[in-house]
């Protein structure tokens, strides 16, 4: 989920108080994002350990109350997928912060072929410095993705940003229709459910 909100800092204290609804619909971890760059936006992923309970989290009265909780007026869109390939292309040493993640809802229409050009481009995502690209692939569009990088710092994703490369043309196609700009931010939270069980 990728929204704004008048106050981010509203976002982790009701997810907090949500532990036990995001159990009942088989969350496993939850990581809250604030932009660096777009005051008030927030993207929140939660990660479920089955697809099945999509359709009943999508239901749930418990996404409502949060959006009510936290000050949205509109339901935001929400992004249900799963993750079609993953690739770290830098292990940061033990006790490195989390870099900027820069996320990007894209409408694609040969996914084999951006992941392969992904995979081509390596060298140059990394010395663009990017540490990790996850590429997830929606349930109800097979052409809509949402893909997530892990950059060093602010500095490199904003280049990054404003001249991908060729293998991140992708970037390109955000901002239009209903697919919101890129986000760039920082990981604020993360909620590891299973620590609770």
């Amino acid at each position: 989920m990728d929204y704004r909100v008048p106050d981010p800092s509203r976002v982790w204290p009701v997810l907090q108080r949500s532990k036990p609804a995001l159990v009942d619909l088989g969350a496993h971890y939850v990581l809250v994002y604030t932009s660096t760059r777009d005051h008030g936006r927030v993207l929140v992923t939660i990660s479920l350990r089955s697809k099945e309970p999509v359709l009943e989290v999508l239901r749930s009265r418990a996404f409502l109350n949060w959006f009510d909780a936290v000050g949205l007026e509109d339901i935001p869109a929400i992004f249900a997928g799963e993750t079609v390939d993953k690739v770290t292309l830098v292990e940061p040493p033990e006790g490195t912060p989390p870099g900027v993640i820069v996320g990007a809802f894209a409408a694609v229409e040969d996914v084999p072929s951006l992941i392969d050009g992904v995979h081509d481009g390596l060298p140059r995502f990394a010395d663009a410095g990017v540490r990790a690209v996850r590429i997830f692939q929606a349930f109800d569009d097979e052409h809509e993705l949402l893909i997530l990088q892990e950059l060093d710092d602010e500095a490199d994703a904003i280049a990054w940003v404003n001249h991908p490369d060729v293998a991140a043309e992708w970037m390109g196609r955000t901002g239009i229709g209903a697919y919101p700009p890129v986000f760039v931010g920082r990981l604020q939270h993360i909620m590891r459910l299973d620590e609770d069980a």
